[in-house]
C-alpha cells in the first residue's frame, strides 16, 4: 500500500534513522514513490516533500546572514563614529562570506551538511560575540590600524556564517530527484523542482530586504549592538535545528556515495550525470572543460547579478540624495526587492515547455532593458515605478540561474555549486557596489546608472552562451512535461 501524502509530511518531521534511510534506498520501488498532487496547488507540494517545519525553518535561519553586514556597518560605525572603518568591517564581513562559502559548501558535499552546519553555527556565534566585544572594549578603534582586532572578527564572522540558503537548494533538488523516479535527469521532478526554487529565490529576497530594516529598527530605537546579538541568537538556536532537520538524509554525501558505487546512488533515486556517477572520475580532458565552462557560466551570472544588486543600491543612495538624505535609499531599493519576490514565486506557474535556457535568456533582455529606465527619473515617485517593474525580470532570472547551476553541477558537487553561486552575489555585490560608487563621486547618480545597464546585459550575453555550450554537450535542460 502505497505511503500518503500527510504520512510522508509526518515522517519527515519526525526523527529519521540511518538504518531508515538505508532501508529504504534498498527498495528503490517504495523510495521514489511521489507524494499525490496537492489539493492547494503546486506551493503546498512543497510541505509534503520536505515536512512542515522546514519551510519556516530554512526561512528564518538564513536571516542572519541578511543582518550581518549591515549589523556590522552599523554597529563598528556607531562606536568609533568612523564610517571608514564601519565600511572596511562591513566588507571584511562581505570578503569572509564570499571565501568562507564554497568552503563550506565543499566539506557539506564530502562530510554531510549536518556537521558542517553545526559546526559553523557555533563558530559564526562566536565570532558575532567577538564582534561586538572588540567594537565595543578595543581602545582607539576609531583608526584603522587600531581596528584590526574588531576587522579580523568581522572577517570570521562571514568565513563561518551557515550557508543555509545554498544548502536548502540542495535538499530540494535532492527531494525532488528521490520522488522522479530512478531514471530521472538530475535535474530532478522539474514541476517541484521549479516551485522550491521559486519559494527560495522568494525567501533570500525577503530576508534581504527585512534583515537590513530589522537593523535599522533595532539600532535606532534601542541599541547599535542589538542586531548582531540578535543575529547570533537566531544563528545559534535555529541554524543547528536546520542542520538536524531529516531533510539533511536526501543528500547523499560524496564519501558515502563511492563507497557504495553508482548502484547506491540509482537506489535512492538519484541519477548519474553527464560528469559522472560519484566513482570515480572517468571524464576525459574535453569533457572536464566542458563541465567547467558549463559551471561557469552560471557561476559569472550570479556575480553580474550581484553587481547590479550593488550598483543598484549605491546609485540610489547618490540619487535619493540629491534631492532628500541618502537614507532613503533602502526604501527605494524594498520596492524592486518586494516585486522580484512576488515575480519569483510566478515561476512555478510558467508553462513548462518555456525551457530554462529561453527563461534565462527573455528574462536577461528583458532586465537589461528596463534598467536603461533608471537613467530617466529626477524625483522619488518616478523611480519606485521604475524599480517595480525592474524587479519583475529579477527574481525568476534567479530561480532560473539557480536550476541550471542544479543542472550542470557534477556528480557530489551540488553543494560547492549552490554555494559558489550564492558567493558569487556577494563578490559581484562588492564589486558593483565599488565601481557605482567611484563613478556616483566623480560623474553623478546618472553615470553609476550605467553599471546596472551593463550588468543586465551581460547577464544576457551569458544566457546566450550558457544555451549553446549546454547544446553542445547534449544536456537537455528543457523541464519535464
Amino acid at each position: 500500500m502505497n505511503p500518503s501524502p500527510s504520512s510522508l509530511a509526518s515522517t519527515l518531521d519526525a526523527p529519521i534513522s540511518t538504518d531508515t534511510l538505508t532501508a529504504s534506498a534498498a527498495q528503490p520501488s517504495a523510495a521514489v514513490q511521489a507524494p499525490a498532487p496537492a489539493k492547494g496547488g503546486r506551493y503546498a507540494q512543497l510541505p509534503l516533500l520536505a515536512g512542515r517545519s522546514f519551510i519556516p525553518l530554512g526561512l528564518f535561519a538564513r536571516l542572519p546572514l541578511a543582518m550581518l553586514t549591515v549589523g556590522a556597518l552599523t554597529l563598528v560605525t556607531a562606536v568609533t563614529g568612523s564610517y571608514a572603518v564601519g565600511g572596511a568591517a562591513a566588507g571584511a564581513v562581505g570578503i569572509g562570506s564570499a571565501l568562507g562559502a564554497p568552503v563550506l559548501g565543499v566539506l557539506a558535499d564530502r562530510l554531510g551538511q549536518r556537521g558542517v552546519l553545526l559546526v559553523s553555527a557555533i563558530a559564526n556565534t562566536v565570532a558575532i560575540v567577538a564582534l561586538i566585544l572588540t567594537a565595543y572594549l578595543i581602545p582607539g578603534v576609531h583608526d584603522l590600524a587600531a581596528a584590526v582586532p574588531v576587522l579580523a572578527a568581522a572577517f570570521v564572522a562571514g568565513v563561518s556564517c551557515p550557508q543555509v540558503g545554498p544548502l536548502a537548494r540542495v535538499r530540494w533538488m535532492a527531494l525532488t530527484s528521490r520522488t522522479s523516479g530512478a531514471g530521472a535527469r538530475a535535474g530532478g521532478n522539474s514541476a517541484d523542482l521549479d516551485t522550491a526554487l521559486s519559494y527560495e529565490s522568494t525567501a533570500d529576497e525577503l530576508t534581504f530586504v527585512l534583515g537590513p530594516a530589522l537593523v535599522g529598527i533595532l539600532a535606532s530605537m534601542l541599541a547599535p549592538w542589538l542586531p548582531l546579538a540578535l543575529a547570533a541568537a537566531l544563528t545559534v538556536v535555529l541554524v543547528p535545528a536546520f542542520a538536524v532537520h531529516p531533510t539533511n538524509l536526501a543528500v547523499v554525501r560524496t564519501a558515502r556515495r563511492r563507497a557504495a558505487g553508482p548502484a547506491a546512488g540509482l537506489s535512492a533515486g538519484l541519477a548519474p550525470t553527464a560528469a559522472g556517477d560519484g566513482h570515480g572520475d572517468t571524464r576525459t580532458a574535453a569533457q572536464r572543460a566542458r563541465t567547467f565552462a558549463a559551471v561557469a557560466l552560471p557561476v559569472l551570472a550570479m556575480v553580474c547579478m550581484g553587481t547590479f544588486f550593488g550598483s543598484t543600491q549605491t546609485a540610489l543612495s547618490s540619487f535619493s540624495a540629491s534631492f532628500a538624505t541618502s537614507e532613503l535609499a533602502g526604501l527605494l531599493y524594498a520596492v524592486m526587492g518586494l516585486s522580484s519576490a512576488a515575480a519569483a514565486l510566478s515561476v512555478a506557474y510558467w508553462p513548462r515547455r518555456f525551457t530554462v535556457n529561453a527563461r534565462w535568456i527573455a528574462c536577461a533582455a528583458l532586465m537589461a532593458g528596463l534598467a536603461s529606465l533608471l537613467l530617466l527619473p529626477s524625483t522619488a515617485l518616478p523611480m519606485v515605478l521604475v524599480l517595480f517593474v525592474l524587479g519583475l525580470p529579477v527574481g525568476p532570472l534567479m530561480v532560473t540561474v539557480f536550476a541550471i547551476g542544479g543542472l550542470v553541477a557534477p556528480a557530489g558537487k551540488l553543494g560547492t555549486v549552490m554555494t559558489v553561486l550564492a558567493s558569487g552575489i556577494v563578490a559581484g555585490t562588492a564589486l558593483g557596489s565599488s565601481i557605482a560608487g567611484q563613478l556616483a563621486q566623480n560623474f553623478g547618480y546618472s553615470t553609476a546608472f550605467l553599471v546596472p545597464v551593463c550588468a543586465a546585459t551581460a547577464l544576457f550575453l551569458l544566457g546566450t552562451a550558457a544555451a549553446v555550450v549546454l547544446r553542445q554537450r547534449g544536456r537537455k535542460t528543457a523541464p519535464a512535461a
